[in-house]
């Protein structure tokens, strides 16, 4: 009973500004990779899903304010990655970076109609 209310009382949520890509994207079954602080102390929630992200319209689709910034990571060291950051929560939704798409017959998360493409 009590590691329960510890574990709640140090679980992050996403914050308000990517909790709704973050709920469509889980809504759509996408496998989460890793969700907590990531690399350092200036991350709080970072999501990383198995998917590519249709960055230009899920920017539209959500209507995301000039806080929610486009993230890339194309350093092949560190772990390619592309998606979104909120720079007031410190809080990220991270896909496979688009650079990189080979034919591994991972999905696109393209928000429009409720589709994947």
């Amino acid at each position: 009973m009590v590691w329960n209310i510890f574990v709640a009382l140090v679980t992050f949520f996403m914050c308000e500004h990517l909790i709704q890509l973050d709920n469509a994207l889980k809504a759509q079954g996408f496998i989460e990779l890793f969700r907590g602080q990531s690399w350092s102390k200036n991350c709080r929630e970072w999501v990383y899903y198995d998917c590519y992200l249709d960055i230009e319209s899920l920017r539209k689709d959500f209507g995301f304010p000039d806080y929610i910034k486009h993230h890339i990571n194309d350093d092949s060291k560190s772990g390619t990655e592309e998606g979104f950051v909120c720079e007031l929560c410190c809080d990220s939704i991270i896909g496979l970076n688009r650079k990189y798409k080979l034919n591994d017959k991972k999905k696109t998360f393209k928000y429009t109609f409720n589709e994947i493409y």
